[in-house]
């Protein structure tokens, strides 16, 4: 956010930002070294729409929504807080190797991680699985490391499992499954014991919190990882489903936790529930820009990375 100053000659104004004009310089450095990246690995930038009809109805995850115009006939639609779905459909539409750079959209979510309006960046590929994906990771970050200046040293693998049995004393898959201590003690335990530990991935999942990963055969493991550095989650990653008929069951859970919760309920997107078996089988990664930027030039918060 920018404060307006006092006028000065002339009638201009100065304006003092939260962000530096060097950090701006150095964020395009950063953000047009991933597109060469991934343009170099034979990845192909698409862009899908900002304002979406259907989000994915994740419990706690909320698109602000757009007041509609008269050409739409009094339909709702929403900004999205993902590309998620809409990228997922060109797989099934027959693009293997996909990336895209930009907005997303969370309601009622502002901190030193969370803003409102963030930039993402998501990429697929197609007849890939988690770990594949988890090598695209481990290069570009090696890469951005390098291009600002600092050692690019190997990040460690964690299941959650073991995090969960080291740092909060129980584990996940053993008893009933309690959500809002699963979501707690990472937010107070996990977390911060991931802030001594450098780069890391976390990887395996249990079952209920799978959201859209694929579950790997004859266990309850999710195939998910989410990646973290100095404690501060960057990126969340799927070998992704690929199902529509677990796809329409798990949506419709969700939308039934939604309703519990008092969120607002989602129609589904059924044009993404139809493509999908079309995909084969495919891995995805969302990564948050302003996040990682903050990472890289050692700031204490995204408002230092952007200009909101």
């Amino acid at each position: 956010m920018h404060k307006r100053g006092k006028a000065a000659a002339g009638g201009m104004r100065e304006s003092s930002w939260a962000v530096s004009v060097e950090t701006l310089r150095q964020r395009a450095k950063i953000v047009s070294s991933m597109r060469a990246f991934f343009d170099g690995q034979g990845f192909v930038e698409v862009e899908t729409p900002v304002r979406i009809d259907a989000p994915a109805p994740e419990p706690h995850i909320d698109c602000p929504e757009v007041l509609p115009p008269r050409s739409n006939r009094g339909v709702i639609t929403y900004l999205r807080a993902s590309p998620e779905l809409q990228m997922k459909k060109l797989l099934a539409a027959g693009m293997d190797k996909i990336y895209q750079i930009g907005p997303c959209f969370r309601e009622n979510e502002r901190g030193s991680r969370h803003n409102p309006e963030f930039t993402m960046m998501e990429w697929y590929r197609r007849n890939a699985g988690y770990l594949d994906i988890l090598s695209d990771m481990e290069s570009l970050f090696a890469h951005l490391l390098q291009l600002t200046g600092r050692d690019a040293l190997p990040a460690k693998q964690m299941t959650v499992r073991e995090a969960y049995r080291l740092w909060a004393g129980w584990d996940p898959w053993t008893g009933e499954w309690d959500q809002d201590r699963f979501d707690m003690d990472m937010a107070t335990k996990i977390e911060p014991a991931l802030a001594n530990e450098g780069a890391v991935f976390l990887l395996d999942y249990p079952r209920a919190a799978a959201s859209l990963a694929k579950l790997r055969e004859d266990d309850d493991v999710a195939e998910r990882w989410e990646f973290y550095m100095n404690g501060i989650e960057l990126a969340n990653c799927f070998t992704e489903l690929c199902d529509s008929e677990e796809q329409r069951l798990r949506f419709l859970m969700a939308k039934e936790d939604r309703r519990s919760l008092g969120e607002a309920d989602y129609p589904l997107d059924e044009e993404f529930i139809g493509a999908i078996d079309g995909i084969g089988s495919a891995a995805g990664v969302a990564l948050g820009v302003d996040r990682l930027v903050m990472v890289l030039l050692g700031l204490r918060s995204i408002s230092a990375s952007r200009v909101l």
